[in-house]
C-alpha cells in the first residue's frame, strides 16, 4: 500500500486541523491505520491508531481527549482529527499501516516496528 497524507499547516494554538491520509494499491480494510509524529530534534512517537474496521482506536495520552482518528474503507482514507491544538503538537505527522486487520498486543499499538508502510509525511505548526 502506498500511502500520502495531507493537510497540515500554521495553526494558532487553541485551534483545530485535520489530517487526511490517502492509500493506494492494497485492499484498505486489510491493514491497521497509525499516525505518528515527529518533532524537531525528537525521535518519532505514537500518536493515534484505529483498527482495520475503525471499531478499536488507540491514542498517546498526549493526544486524548483532543484528537480523533477515523477511517473509510470505501475511500481508502484515514484521518486524524485535532483540536485544541498546543504548540508543542508542532511535528511532521506520519501516517503509517500494516497489514493485519487488529492488533495482537496493546504493546505492539505504539512501536514503531509494528508497521512496515510509511507515507512521507505533513507539517504542523502551532504557534503560540
Amino acid at each position: 500500500v502506498q500511502l500520502q497524507a495531507f493537510g497540515g499547516g500554521l495553526v494558532q494554538a487553541g485551534g483545530c486541523l485535520r489530517l487526511s491520509c490517502s492509500a493506494s494499491e492494497g485492499t484498505f480494510s486489510n491493514y491497521v491505520m497509525g499516525w505518528f509524529r515527529q518533532a524537531p530534534g525528537k525521535e518519532r512517537e505514537f500518536v493515534a491508531a484505529i483498527t482495520w474496521n475503525g471499531g478499536r482506536s488507540y491514542y498517546a495520552d498526549s493526544a486524548k481527549g483532543r484528537f480523533t482518528i477515523s477511517r473509510d474503507n470505501a475511500k481508502g482514507m484515514v484521518y486524524l482529527q485535532m483540536n485544541s491544538l498546543k504548540p508543542e503538537d508542532t511535528a511532521v505527522y506520519y501516517c503509517t499501516a500494516d497489514r493485519r486487520r487488529t492488533f495482537y498486543t496493546v504493546n505492539s499499538v505504539a512501536d514503531l516496528k509494528t508497521y512496515h508502510y510509511w507515507g512521507q509525511g505533513t507539517k504542523v505548526t502551532v504557534s503560540s
